[in-house]
C-alpha cells in the first residue's frame, strides 16, 4: 500500500472518529454543567475514550450478521439513555438537593459512556464488513472521543461557573435535545 492510500485512509478514519466523538463533546458539554472536579473530568474522558475503543471493536468482531438489527437498536438505547439523563438533570436543577440521581461516577459513568458510544458500535459493525484496520481504527476513535469529551466537559464547567444554578437545566436540555435527535432522526 502506498503512502497516499495510507494517509487517505487515516484521514478518513480521523474524520469518522471526529464525527463519532462530536456526540461525546455535545454530551460532555451538557454534563460539564454539573459541578465536576478536574479529576472527575479526567476519568470521564478516559472512560468515554475506552468505550469508544471497546464498542467499535466489539462491533467489528461481530461484523455483518447483526449490523442491520443492532444498528437501530443501539441508536434507540443511546437516545433513550440521553433523554433520561437530560430529564433527570432538568428536574434536579429545580430541587434544592445538590446530588443528582445519575452522576458521572461509578454506574452513572458507565451509563453515560455507553450512551455516547453506542453509535460507534454500529460504525464498528460497518467497518468490520469492509475490513478496516482494527487497531488503528479503535485507537483513533478512542483518542479523538477522549479529547472531545474533555473539551466539552471543560467548556461546560466554565459555562456552569458563569450561569450558576441555571447551568444544570441548560445541560439537561442539551442532553435531552441530543437524545431526541437520536430517537427522531430528521
Amino acid at each position: 500500500m502506498n503512502i497516499e492510500a495510507v494517509s487517505g485512509e487515516l484521514l478518513t478514519l480521523f474524520v469518522m472518529a471526529f464525527a463519532l466523538g462530536m456526540d461525546a463533546f455535545s454530551v460532555g458539554l451538557g454534563m460539564g454543567m454539573i459541578k465536576l472536579k478536574v479529576k472527575q473530568i479526567i476519568y470521564i474522558g478516559i472512560t468515554i475514550g475506552l468505550f469508544h475503543v471497546m464498542m467499535p471493536l466489539i462491533g467489528m468482531g461481530i461484523g455483518r450478521f447483526l449490523s442491520d438489527k443492532f444498528g437501530s437498536i443501539a441508536t434507540f438505547v443511546g437516545g433513550l439513555l440521553l433523554l433520561l439523563l437530560g430529564i433527570q438533570m432538568i428536574l434536579s436543577s429545580f430541587k434544592k438537593d445538590d446530588n443528582p440521581l445519575i452522576t458521572p461516577v461509578g454506574f452513572g459513568l458507565v451509563l453515560f459512556s455507553l450512551s455516547v458510544s453506542l453509535d460507534s458500535f454500529s460504525v464498528g459493525l460497518s467497518l468490520g464488513i469492509y475490513g478496516a484496520r482494527t487497531l488503528v481504527t479503535v485507537i483513533m476513535f478512542g483518542i479523538v472521543s477522549m479529547m472531545l469529551t474533555w473539551t466539552g466537559l471543560l467548556i461546560g464547567k466554565r459555562v456552569q461557573q458563569w450561569m450558576g444554578s441555571y447551568s444544570e437545566a441548560l445541560g439537561g436540555t442539551i442532553l435531552l435535545a441530543f437524545g431526541m435527535k437520536l430517537l427522531l432522526p430528521i
